[in-house]
C-alpha cells in the first residue's frame, strides 16, 4: 500500500454551482490535506484534523502559496492538429482544406504519429489537463500512437479514429466498410486497457455518407461503454452545406438524431447556431456540448450562447479545440469563455468556470465517478497551481479578499506557467521546476 499526503490550499467543485449554489457545490480548505492511497483519493480535509490520523511513516509534502484542484478535463481537442495552431487567414471549410487535411494526411506514417502523440500528451500535462476526449485521424496508426503514449502515462483518455468517406481528399476517405472494420479492431485493442476508452468519431455530418452514419450507429449499439464525438453547427457555410446533403432532416442536429447518434453518450463540439428547440433536444437526450471559445473566435465562427444552453438545460463543458483553438491551457480557454459570455450578456462566474473545466467535463465524458473532483474514492488526478507564478499574478493575488476573486484572477491571468505539478492516479506526471514552492516533511 502506497500512501502520500499533500498540504496546500485545496479546492474542488462537487456539483454545478448554478443548480445547487456555490456554498454547497464548492469545497475549499485554506489549509488542507489531500491523502492519496494506491492512486486514489483516500482523505480530504483540513490539515489540523487529518494530520492526526496519519501514521508516522507517511511523509507530508507541503506546497507553499499554492492551490490544489482536480486536473482539468478537455472535452474537445484534435491531437493531429498541433502543428497547425496559428495557421493564418481562413474560416472553417477553407481552413479544413488548406491546413487540416494536409496535416492529417501525414499521420499515415507511424513514426510521425508517435512523435506527435508524445508531444501532445506532454503538452496536455504541462497545462494541467489530466483527461481529454481527443480526435485522431482516419488512420488507425494515429489512434494506436496516442493510446500507446497515454497508456504508458496511465492517463485517462478517450479517442477514436475519424470516420470520413466523402467531401475530403481521397487519401483521407476510409469508406463505410473499412471504417467499421478499423474501428472494431481498435475498440478490441484499446477499450478498457489501462484508463482508456474509445469514441466513435464521425468528423461531422458533411463528411459521412448515410451508410457511414448507419455504421457509426451500429458501433454505438455494439458496446454501451463507447462514447461519441463529432461537430455540430459550427459555421454558417457548414450548416448550409449539411442542409443540402441531408434535405430530409429538420436541422443539423436531426441528422445525428435520425441515425441514433443523439444520446447521453454524445459530445457535440461547438453548437454555435442552434435554435432553442435544438438545445432542448440535446438536453432531453442527455447529450453534451463542448464549448470551444478560442476556436470559435479564431475561425470567426460565432459566439456560443451559454445562457440559452443553460436555460434549456443542455449540459456544457469546455474544449480547447486545438488546432483551430489557440491554446492548450484550460485557464486561457476560460478567460476567453468569460469574454464571450460578456458579449452575450452572460457573466461566467469563476466557480462555474472551474466546474466546467473539471467535474462538468467529467460528466460530459461519463467519468464523474472516476475523476473531476477530489472526493475520497475517486482516482487521484490533480494539479498544483502556483499562486505566485508571475510577478503580476503574485501582486494581484495579494490584493484579493475572497476565494471568488482569487479564482477569477487565475482564469484571467493564468496559463501553463501556473501549473507547478500534474499528478495522474497519484503519480507525478509533470513538474514545472524542481523544489520551488515545495517542502518535504
Amino acid at each position: 500500500m502506497t500512501v502520500a499526503a499533500y498540504r496546500s490550499q485545496i479546492l474542488h467543485v462537487r456539483a454545478d454551482p448554478r443548480v445547487v449554489g456555490a456554498d454547497e457545490a464548492v469545497q475549499y480548505f485554506e489549509d488542507g490535506l489531500l491523502v492519496v492511497e494506491d492512486g486514489h483519493i483516500a482523505q480530504l480535509g483540513s490539515f489540523s484534523k487529518l494530520e492526526k490520523t496519519l501514521s508516522k511513516d507517511v511523509s507530508i509534502t507541503t506546497f507553499e502559496n499554492t492551490l490544489i484542484t482536480p486536473g482539468f478535463i478537455d472535452t474537445h481537442i484534435h491531437f493531429p492538429q498541433t502543428d497547425i495552431i496559428a495557421a493564418y487567414g481562413e474560416q472553417l471549410m477553407d481552413w479544413l482544406h488548406s491546413y487540416t487535411f494536409p496535416a492529417e494526411a501525414a499521420f499515415a506514417d507511424p513514426a510521425h504519429a508517435k512523435s506527435s502523440a508524445r508531444f501532445f500528451v506532454d503538452e496536455l500535462l504541462r497545462n494541467g489537463t489530466t483527461s481529454a476526449m481527443v480526435f485522431a485521424t482516419v488512420h488507425a496508426t494515429s489512434v494506436d500512437a496516442l493510446f500507446d503514449v497515454a497508456l504508458a502515462k496511465n492517463m485517462r483518455l478517450i479517442s477514436g479514429k475519424v470516420l470520413m468517406d466523402r467531401n475530403a481528399p481521397k487519401e483521407l476517405c476510409d469508406g463505410a466498410d473499412h471504417g467499421y472494420e478499423d474501428s472494431i479492431a481498435l475498440i478490441k485493442r484499446w477499450r478498457g486497457k489501462g484508463r482508456l476508452n474509445y469514441a466513435v468519431t464521425p468528423r461531422f455530418a458533411p463528411s459521412s455518407s448515410r451508410e457511414q452514419l448507419e455504421m457509426a450507429s451500429a458501433l454505438m449499439l455494439s458496446d454501451p461503454e463507447l462514447r461519441l464525438q463529432t461537430h455540430l453547427s459550427e459555421n454558417i457555410a457548414e450548416i448550409k452545406f449539411t442542409g443540402e446533403l441531408f434535405p430530409e432532416a429538420r436541422d443539423y442536429l436531426d441528422v445525428y438524431g435520425r441515425y441514433g447518434l443523439l444520446t447521453d453518450r454524445s459530445v457535440f463540439a461547438h453548437g454555435l447556431h442552434l435554435t432553442d428547440d435544438a438545445f432542448e433536444r440535446i438536453a432531453q437526450a442527455g447529450a453534451s456540448i463542448a464549448f470551444c471559445p478560442t476556436s470559435n473566435l479564431f475561425l470567426g465562427s460565432g459566439l456560443f450562447d451559454i445562457g440559452r444552453a443553460e436555460k434549456a438545460g443542455a449540459h456544457v463543458a469546455l474544449g480547447t479545440d486545438i488546432g483551430a483553438g489557440t491554446t492548450f491551457s484550460m485557464l486561457q480557454t476560460l478567460r476567453v469563455a468569460y469574454k464571450v459570455g460578456q458579449l452575450g450578456g452572460y457573466s461566467l462566474d469563476p466557480f462555474t468556470s472551474f466546474y466546467l473545466a473539471t467535474l462538468g467535463g467529467a460528466q460530459s465524458l461519463g467519468l464523474a465517478d472516476k475523476v473531476g473532483h477530489l472526493t475520497p474514492g475517486v482516482e487521484a488526478d490533480f494539479i498544483v497551481i502556483d499562486l505566485a507564478a508571475t510577478p503580476l499574478i503574485a501582486r494581484r493575488m495579494n490584493a484579493t479578499k475572497t476565494l471568488l476573486e482569487k479564482l477569477f484572477v487565475l482564469t484571467v491571468l493564468g496559463d501553463d506557467r501556473v501549473i507547478a505539478r500534474t499528478y495522474l492516479a497519484g503519480a507525478l506526471a509533470h513538474e514545472r521546476d524542481s523544489g520551488r514552492n515545495v517542502n518535504l516533511g
